[in-house]
């Protein structure tokens, strides 16, 4: 099987960057990490003070060019790869792999939704930052919930959903460490089940090569988005959620797997993400 240029490249570990090719892009990350909180600190706040006055979905076109020029000044190639399958209309829970800090910026440059996060409580505690996410409208979860702090982040979930506004969840709970989609905790399968609104699993792809947790420098890279093909979860019973979660982490992890050299297929077998990349609708 040919795999497409999307997915080709297999990660590269950083072990062997030494010298002054190290100097080099540690002196290009200090840079760009300047630039980039410079940018995200001064445009963010004027969004956020926009939003007391303005209702934040009139903004979501600027806030959305926000998100993806911190990924331009961060020096970041990107690309969103649409199945066919995929309903952007949907108000919808999105469930992606979690690589970096940068993680946020990626899926909310790719949906074409009016979309807000569940989010460690933990972030939320971080300078500017974790003020402005409140504002945005993420949604905090506890790191040890009780069973009240469950209640209450199910009831913020459900009020947003029914609100039309879609929900972006990162099942493993933490950045991978190794590059591979690590196992999935069942919580948001849960919503979906519960509340009858449908999944879209989300593959981020190549940004390990950029950015990876215990490193702060930032590498040239090419980060590519897949949303997959919407998955509807009405009917389905409480029994049915362990089979949906291995169905959607093996949906997930074959492109990250596939760009990282790990999954070998029979040659007759083909994903809709190894053909040939077509023009993507622009929002």
């Amino acid at each position: 099987m040919t795999t497409p240029a999307a997915v080709r490249t297999r990660a590269v570990p950083r072990t062997d960057i030494r010298g002054w090719k190290k100097v080099w892009y540690a002196a290009r990350a200090l840079v760009l990490w300047t630039v980039s909180i410079l940018h995200f600190g001064v445009l963010a706040s004027v969004l956020v003070l926009l939003a007391i006055f303005v209702d934040p979905r009139k903004n979501d076109r600027p806030q959305r060019w926000l998100f993806r020029n911190v990924l331009r000044l961060a020096g970041v190639r990107f690309e969103v790869r649409r199945a066919p399958g995929f309903d952007p209309q949907r108000t919808s829970l999105f469930v992606c792999n979690h690589v970096n800090l940068f993680d946020a910026f990626v899926v909310y440059s790719a949906i074409p939704q009016f979309v807000r996060g569940l989010e460690l409580e933990s972030h939320f505690k971080i300078p500017a930052y974790g003020w402005m996410m409140k504002r945005f409208g993420n949604i905090p979860v506890p790191k040890q919930p009780t069973a009240a702090d469950l209640k209450r982040m199910y009831q913020r979930v459900r009020r947003a959903l029914d609100d039309g506004i879609s929900i972006i969840v990162f099942p493993e709970g933490g950045r991978t460490l190794d590059g591979r989609v690590g196992p999935f905790r069942e919580g948001a399968f849960r919503m979906a089940q519960q509340f009858g609104y449908p999944l879209v699993p989300m593959s981020i792809v190549g940004s390990f090569e950029f950015n990876r947790k215990g490193d702060w420098i930032l590498y040239p890279s090419k980060i590519t988005v897949y949303l997959h093909d919407t998955i509807e979860t009405r009917g389905l019973r409480k029994e049915e959620i362990p089979a949906l979660v291995e169905r959607v982490h093996g949906i997930i992890s074959a492109p990250v797997e596939a760009h990282m050299g790990l999954r070998r297929q029979p040659a007759r077998q083909r994903f809709w993400w190894e053909q040939p990349a077509t023009a993507q609708p622009q929002d």
